[in-house]
């Protein structure tokens, strides 16, 4: 990797209540690149997104985004960073009592970035660019479709034009066919923004359509990264038994006592 890292983990460590969660997460995610973070219930994915994220302060290690380290930021360049970084929560997380429109565009009203007038102008902008009618603005969130609502959370997280966006199991719950759909709308609206992303996800598929690099968390550590396109066939018997979903390999379920 030339230059610095979008974001770089090193010795990242995570326990909770005597339980290490993550053991010296070591990452660099490119500028521009779509970064896959692989790995089982309980791995620790969730974790380490949650501490680049800073809504959880690991135990030890450093966060770097464009070469800062931000656990050594205040609490105002914090927020400035974080005001850079979109988020597609895994079941969309809609606010249920705001109709479509102000829910794209809650970030840019809740900092005064925009009037209410313009705002619903600004939505139905947005919401073209996930594949949605502007008429679906005045909808509330019960009214849409799980597919539907992917979309609305796609469009809420690139309503700033963040450089950073987190994903966090973008097709789950959706069926095949709409899976590809969303995830050909966030390659498509991440090349626009040129945006660095970072994904979690347990669909291989969707994995290899949305990363351009992957990487395979197991015990708290990263112990594969590669191209995206290789996953099931990297030659790593971990990643590749992950990746194939198969039930015989060297990575045994172990059973709650």
């Amino acid at each position: 990797m030339s230059g610095t890292p979008k974001i770089r983990l090193r010795g990242l460590s995570k326990s909770f209540n005597g339980k290490t969660v993550l053991d010296g997460v070591d990452l660099d995610v490119a500028a521009g690149e779509g970064m896959v973070i692989l790995g089982g219930s309980g791995s620790g994915k969730s974790v380490t997104i949650k501490c680049i994220l800073g809504l959880i302060r690991p135990d030890a290690g450093t966060i770097e985004i464009d070469g800062r380290d931000v656990l050594a930021m205040s609490r105002r360049e914090r927020e400035a960073i974080n005001d850079r970084i979109g988020m597609l929560f895994q079941n969309a997380a809609l606010f249920d009592s705001l109709p479509v429109w102000e829910n794209v565009c809650f970030k840019l009203l809740a900092q005064k970035r925009i009037t209410r007038a313009k705002a619903r102008d600004k939505a139905a902008e947005i919401l073209a660019q996930v594949g949605l009618a502007a008429s679906v603005g005045d909808l509330s969130p019960a009214e849409l479709s799980g597919g539907m609502q992917k979309r609305v959370g796609l469009a809420r997280a690139i309503a700033a034009e963040p450089d950073i966006i987190f994903f966090d199991e973008p097709t789950t719950g959706l069926d095949p066919i709409m899976g590809a759909v969303i995830d050909g709308l966030i390659v498509d609206v991440v090349q626009r923004l040129g945006a660095t992303t970072v994904s979690i996800t347990h669909d291989m598929a969707s994995a290899r359509r949305i990363g351009t690099t992957a990487a395979m968390i197991h015990k708290g550590r990263i112990i594969w990264t590669g191209p995206a396109a290789s996953l099931g066939e990297t030659g790593n018997a971990m990643v590749d038994q992950f990746a194939r979903g198969e039930r015989e390999g060297p990575i045994q379920m172990e059973l709650r006592k």
